[in-house]
């Protein structure tokens, strides 16, 4: 596979991880800087970013990886080259969490998020927060309990519908 198509592969699928699912409308205005500061302190509040903080470690890695399929013989140099790019990098970072509180801000009012804000640093909302990641993978455990279920389901119908048909499956 050619280099580029493995970037565009690895941006695809950076892209996927971080979900970013939500694009602020056409007409969206820009948010002020109160807004976005405040969108900050909400990602932070919720802890929204730490799942993103491998990206740039991650990036420099699968760089790394692809140069040294193509050069096994420079691993030492790419390795501290790495080790040099992963804390160069770091700060960019900041970009990242920058475009995020924008998206954030562009979908809130100032007082929405301030509301919000409000919400999270309270004892209900620091428990939602709390909670809520607890909810989320006990649902993404029984869904897929419940997704094998139906796939027994299915074959069996499918079995069912074959032999009808003179099929064994």
């Amino acid at each position: 596979m050619k280099l580029c198509c493995k970037f565009r592969a690895a941006s695809f699928a950076i892209a996927a991880m971080i979900g970013v699912a939500f694009v602020a409308p056409a007409s969206a205005q820009q948010p002020s800087a109160a807004a976005v500061a405040t969108a900050k302190e909400i990602l932070v509040v919720k802890g929204s970013l730490t799942m993103f903080e491998p990206i740039v470690p991650g990036v420099v890695e699968q760089v790394k990886n692809v140069l040294l399929q193509q050069s096994p013989n420079l691993q030492k140099e790419l390795n501290d080259t790495a080790t040099a790019l992963r804390t160069q990098l770091a700060p960019k970072f900041e970009e990242l969490r920058e475009d995020t509180a924008r998206l954030y801000a562009s979908r809130f009012t100032e007082q929405e998020l301030k509301d919000l804000l409000a919400f999270f640093k309270a004892p209900l909302g620091k428990k939602l927060l709390i909670e809520e990641a607890n909810f989320v993978e006990q649902a993404l455990t029984r869904a897929q309990d419940w997704s094998n279920r139906l796939a027994e389901e299915v074959m069996a119908k499918f079995r069912n519908e074959m032999k009808k048909k003179g099929h064994n499956l």
